[in-house]
């Protein structure tokens, strides 16, 4: 059985709240042989990025939704500029709680 990851990083304000980057991530890591939680895959289930950023009970179900599913996790994946997202630090903060693994995303070598 794989360990479970959540993808933390931040989301609003960037160009497509950034589901690209999640995406690929999500996909790097599954290639690792994660079961991974990918927020933007929880958020598809409840609205459009446009529906989501225009509506706060929607977005208020994404959160909840995102928040239960990290309790469930073995490991919280911090993407880069993490520590500028609220939603992000707020994740990290549940991780530690739950004394899940927390691993930070390397940027490669230049």
């Amino acid at each position: 059985m794989s360990k479970k990851i959540y993808i933390a990083g931040p989301m609003r304000g960037l160009p497509f709240n950034n589901y690209p980057k999640f995406d690929r991530v999500a996909e790097k890591l599954r290639k690792e042989g994660w079961d991974v939680v990918n927020p933007t895959e929880i958020g598809a289930t409840v609205g459009t990025i446009e529906q989501l950023n225009n509506n706060d009970k929607l977005l208020q179900t994404v959160l909840y939704k995102e928040m239960s599913a990290l309790a469930n996790c073995d490991a919280l994946y911090l993407l880069t500029g993490w520590e500028k997202s609220e939603g992000a630090k707020a994740e990290l903060l549940h991780a530690l709680e739950g004394d899940l693994e927390i691993i930070p995303e390397r940027m490669p070598a230049p």
